[in-house]
C-alpha cells in the first residue's frame, strides 16, 4: 500500500519530490565526502611517516657537532630510542639549474642530502626508499608541482651534472609552507659537490611514544647540545604541516557542507509545509473519520523515508568519483592511505547520518499535524491564520505606502513565523556569498603579509649563516649599496640571533630573537604592539603558546653575559622560522648571528624586477626575492583554490536562492488560496496582488541581506580565521571589497529572489474564486 501511495504522490508532486531529493543527495554527498577525505588524509599521513620512518625530533645545527657528547646524552635519556646526525648542504637557488632555468627565484632553502642510515628515509612516489645511483638526482614533489622539474631533466649545480630520475616525499619538508627543501643524491656525489655549499647538520631523534615533546627539547637545551640554527622540529608538527593544504581545503568543504544541509533542511520544511497545504482538506477528511495523528504521519514519513534514503544512497555513491580529485593531491605528497575500507565506511556512516536526521526533522515538521482542525480544513480546504499585526499599522492610517505594498508588509508582520524560514535562507545565501569572497580578497590584498609576520616591502635580501660565514660583514656590504641607491625608498636590517633564556625554574634554553627597527616595516599584532624600548620584546604565537607568555609577562634573557629583563610588549602571527620567533630592539654583541634579512622598498615600482635581477648578480651571496613572488610561491595554490571557492559559492547561491525562493513563493500561494480569492472578489487583479507578493519577497530580503552581510563581516571573520590560521595567520580582519559586498551581492541576490517571486507567483491569475471561497 505505502509503495503505491508513494508513487503516485511522487508522480503528482514530481518538482517537489525532485527538490527535495536534490537537497538531501547534495548534502549527504558532501558529509561521505568530508568524512572520507579526512579518514583517507590522515591515514595517508600515518602510512608516509611510518614508511619514511619519520623522525620525532628534530634540531637543525650550523657547525660542528660534538658526537661523543650526544652519545652520552642519548645514552642517558631514557626516552630515545635512536639518534642520528644528517648532513645537509645548503646550495644557492642561483646555483642549482633544471633545464635552462635557475631556482634563483625561488624562497625555498635548498639543499642536497643522502638517504637516512636509521630513519627519516627519503621516498619515491611509490613509497619505497630510495636508492639513487652515482649521476642521479631525486628532486622534491614541490618543483614538480611548480613546473620546474619534470623525468629526465638535467640538474646542474656549480658545473656538476645530475639526471633527474625520479621525484621524492620528504616527510619534514613536503610543504610549500616549510622554507627548506631537500635534493637527495648519492654519497659520491655529495663529496663532490661538497665544497660549493654550506653545511647544516641535521640532528634526529627516535623517542619512545608518549613523550613529552616540550620536555625532551628543553632536556636537550639543558644539556647543551648544538642549537645554532631554527627552533626544533617535532612529530606533533610534522603531522601538522603535512596536513595543511589539504585539511584547510576539507575544512572549506565541512563549511559549505552545514551551510548546505541548513539549507537542505529549510528546503524540506518549505516543501513539506507546501505539500500539507495542497492535502490539508484530505488531512482533514482524514481525522474527521478517525485516523490517528500517528497513522497519517506514517503515510508522509513512508515517502521521505523512500526519498532520503535513495537520495543518501545516491549521495554516498556520487562522492566517490568525487574523491577522485580531491585525493589527486593526497596521493601525490603523502601516497596511499591503505585500505580504503575505513574511508568508505566513514563516507557511508556520514550519509546514514544524513539521513536519520533528516527523518527526525520531518518527524518534528509533522507535529503541526495536531493542530490541524478537521472541520476547519473540511470547511476552508486550507490553515486559517489569525492577523497579529499591530494596530496602528492599518491601511486607513497609511500615508507613505501603496496599498498594494502596504498589504505586504503588513502580512510580512502579521505572519512573522512564516516568513522566518525564507529569512534565513537569505541569511545563508548572503553568507555563503560574502564570506568566500571577503576570505579571498583578504589573502589577495598587500596588507595580508602583516598578519603573517612580514612587514609591506617590495624586495627582501636575505643573507644567512647557512650560505656565508660572515653574515654580518655581508649584509653590512649590501647595506652600503642600498644606502648609495636612489632608487631605494627606505630600507631596514633584521638581524636573527639565539640567545639564552632563563625559565622560570632556572634552567636555561634557546630562544631566537630579530633585532631591528619594526616601525619602518611594521606587522599586525595579534596582542599588544611592537617593542618601543629596550626593555621590550615582541613574541610569536606560537612561542607564546609555548613559554606560556602574555603582554605584560616577564623574560629573561642572557644578553652578553648578563641577565636582562624584558617585558612582552606584543604577540604576532608569524610563518618565518618554524612560528617561533621573538622581537627586539636593543644591541647585542653577539657574533653568533644566524641571518640578516633586509627589506627594501623603492621609489619606482615598476623598477623592482630588474632590482632584484641587479642584485641578484651584485650579490650572489645573498637570496634575493621579490615579496610578491614570495606570497605567490608561498600563497598561490591557497589564492586560487578560495578564488575558485568563491566563484563557486556565487554560482551556489544564485541556484539557491531561485530555487527556495520559487519553491516558498509557490508554499504561500497554496497556503493563500482562500485570502487570494477574497481579495479578487474585492476587486483586486491578479498584478494588484503579484505585487504584494513580491513587496512581501523584498521586505524579507532587506532584512536577509543586512543580517547576513554583517555576520559574513563579524561571525565570518571568525570562520575565516579558524580556517586560515593552520598556516600561521592566526589574527586578521578581513579586506572587504565595498564593490561586491555592498552592491553586487545585494543586486544579485534582489535579482534572483524578484525573478523567483514572479515565477512562483505566476499561477496567481488562474485561480478561480468561485473554487476557492467559502462562506464563514
Amino acid at each position: 500500500m505505502y509503495q503505491k501511495m508513494i508513487k503516485n504522490d511522487i508522480r503528482k508532486s514530481k518538482l517537489i519530490t525532485t527538490t527535495i531529493m536534490a537537497f538531501i543527495l547534495v548534502a549527504a554527498m558532501l558529509t561521505a565526502l568530508a568524512a572520507s577525505l579526512t579518514v583517507n588524509l590522515f591515514g595517508a599521513i600515518d602510512n608516509m611517516l611510518l614508511s619514511a620512518k619519520s623522525l620525532h625530533f628534530m634540531q637543525m645545527h650550523t657547525g660542528d657537532v660534538d658526537m661523543e657528547q650526544l652519545r652520552s646524552f642519548a645514552d642517558a635519556n631514557d626516552s630515545v630510542e635512536d639518534y642520528q646526525v644528517l648532513e645537509f648542504l645548503n646550495i644557492e637557488g642561483a646555483d642549482i639549474v633544471i633545464g635552462d632555468d635557475s631556482l634563483a627565484g625561488s624562497i625555498q632553502d635548498n639543499g642536497l642530502s643522502v638517504q637516512g642510515e636509521k630513519f627519516d628515509f627519503l621516498l619515491n612516489l611509490n613509497g619505497e626508499v630510495i636508492h639513487p645511483a652515482d649521476g642521479e638526482i631525486y628532486v622534491p614533489i614541490y618543483y614538480m608541482q611548480e613546473g620546474n622539474a619534470a623525468l629526465g631533466d638535467t640538474v646542474t649545480i656549480h658545473g656538476i651534472s645530475f639526471t633527474v630520475a625520479g621525484f621524492l616525499r620528504d616527510s619534514i619538508m613536503n610543504a610549500a609552507m616549510v622554507s627548506s627543501k631537500r635534493f637527495l643524491v648519492s654519497q659520491a656525489d655529495f663529496e663532490r659537490v661538497r665544497e660549493f655549499g654550506q653545511l647544516e647538520n641535521l640532528i634526529e631523534f627516535r623517542l619512545a611514544e608518549d613523550v613529552s615533546f616540550p620536555a625532551f627539547e628543553a632536556a636537550y637545551q639543558g644539556a647543551g647540545l648544538p642549537a645554532n640554527g631554527p627552533p626544533a622540529i617535532t612529530y606533533t608538527q610534522v603531522k601538522m604541516i603535512n596536513g595543511i593544504t589539504d585539511g584547510i581545503m576539507i575544512a572549506v568543504l565541512v563549511l559549505i557542507g552545514v551551510l548546505v544541509i541548513i539549507v537542505a533542511f529549510l528546503c524540506i520544511r518549505f516543501t513539506l509545509l507546501a505539500k500539507i497545504e495542497e492535502d490539508y482538506k484530505e488531512i482533514g477528511v482524514l481525522k474527521a473519520v478517525g485516523m490517528r495523528v500517528s497513522q497519517i504521519k506514517k503515510l508522509y514519513l513512508a515517502k521521505y523515508g523512500a526519498i532520503a534514503g535513495a537520495a543518501c544512497a545516491l549521495g554516498f555513491l556520487a562522492s566517490l568519483p568525487l574523491q577522485m580529485p580531491f585525493m589527486q593531491n593526497i596521493r601525490l605528497n603523502m601516497g596511499e592511505s591503505g585500505s580504503p575500507l575505513p574511508g568508505l565506511l566513514c563516507g557511508l556512516l556520514g550519509a546514514t547520518v544524513i539521513c536519520g536526521v533528516v527523518m527526525l526533522y520531518v518527524n518534528g515538521v509533522l507535529r503541526r499535524f495536531r493542530k490541524i482542525s478537521a472541520a476547519q480544513a473540511v470547511r476552508f480546504g486550507a490553515s486559517q491564520e489569525k492577523s497579529r499585526s499591530a494596530r496602528i499599522f492599518r491601511l486607513s492610517n497609511n500615508r507613505l505606502f501603496s496599498r498594494n505594498i502596504f498589504l505586504g508588509i503588513k502580512d510580512v508582520l502579521s505572519r512573522k513565523k512564516l516568513y522566518v524560514t525564507m529569512l534565513m535562507v537569505l541569511v545563508i545565501s548572503s553568507f555563503i556569498m560574502i564570506v568566500p569572497q571577503n576570505i579571498s580578497s583578504t589573502i589577495s590584498a598587500e596588507s595580508f603579509i602583516t598578519y603573517m609576520g612580514m612587514g609591506i616591502s617590495d624586495v627582501n635580501i636575505g643573507v644567512m649563516r647557512t650560505q656565508v660565514e660572515d653574515v654580518l660583514g655581508k649584509a653590512a656590504e649590501v647595506a652600503d649599496v642600498l644606502a648609495e641607491d636612489k632608487n631605494v625608498e627606505k630600507y631596514a636590517l633584521f638581524t636573527g640571533m639565539m640567545l639564552d633564556r632563563k625559565a622560570d625554574d632556572g634552567t636555561m634554553e634557546k630562544l631566537r630573537v630579530t633585532f631591528g627597527d619594526y616601525s619602518a616595516f611594521p606587522i599586525t599584532y595579534s596582542k599588544g604592539r611592537a617593542p618601543q624600548s629596550e626593555s621590550e620584546l615582541a613574541l610569536s604565537v606560537l612561542n607564546a603558546k609555548d613559554l606560556e607568555k602574555t603582554v605584560g609577562d616577564e623574560i629573561i634573557l642572557i644578553v652578553d653575559g648578563a641577565e636582562k629583563h624584558l617585558t612582552v610588549s606584543g604577540i604576532y602571527s608569524d610563518v618565518t622560522n618554524g612560528g617561533r620567533t621573538s622581537q627586539a630592539i636593543f644591541e647585542a654583541n653577539n657574533e653568533d648571528v644566524l641571518s640578516v634579512g633586509i627589506a627594501v622598498t623603492f621609489r619606482d615600482r615598476q623598477s623592482v624586477k630588474a632590482a632584484i635581477s641587479q642584485y641578484r648578480e651584485q650579490f650572489p651571496f645573498a637570496k634575493v626575492t621579490g615579496i610578491d613572488e614570495s606570497i605567490r610561491q608561498m600563497l598561490g595554490s591557497m589564492r586560487d583554490a578560495i578564488k575558485m571557492a568563491s566563484a563557486v559559492a556565487i554560482g551556489a547561491t544564485v541556484l539557491l536562492t531561485l530555487l527556495v525562493t520559487v519553491l516558498f513563493m509557490k508554499m504561500l500561494v497554496a497556503k493563500d488560496r482562500y485570502p487570494i480569492a477574497i481579495l479578487k472578489s474585492m476587486g483586486f487583479t491578479g498584478a494588484d496582488i503579484r505585487r504584494q507578493y513580491i513587496t512581501r519577497s523584498i521586505t524579507v530580503l532587506a532584512l536577509g541581506v543586512i543580517i547576513g552581510t554583517i555576520l559574513a563581516n563579524t561571525l565570518g571573520e571568525l570562520v575565516g580565521v579558524a580556517i586560515v590560521s593552520s598556516f600561521g595567520a592566526t589574527t586578521f580582519h578581513f579586506a572587504v571589497n565595498p564593490w561586491f559586498v555592498y552592491l553586487v551581492s545585494p543586486l544579485l541576490i534582489t535579482g534572483c529572489v524578484v525573478a523567483a517571486t514572479m515565477l512562483g507567483v505566476s499561477g496567481i491569475q488562474a485561480l478561480k474564486i468561485s473554487e476557492h471561497i467559502k462562506e464563514a
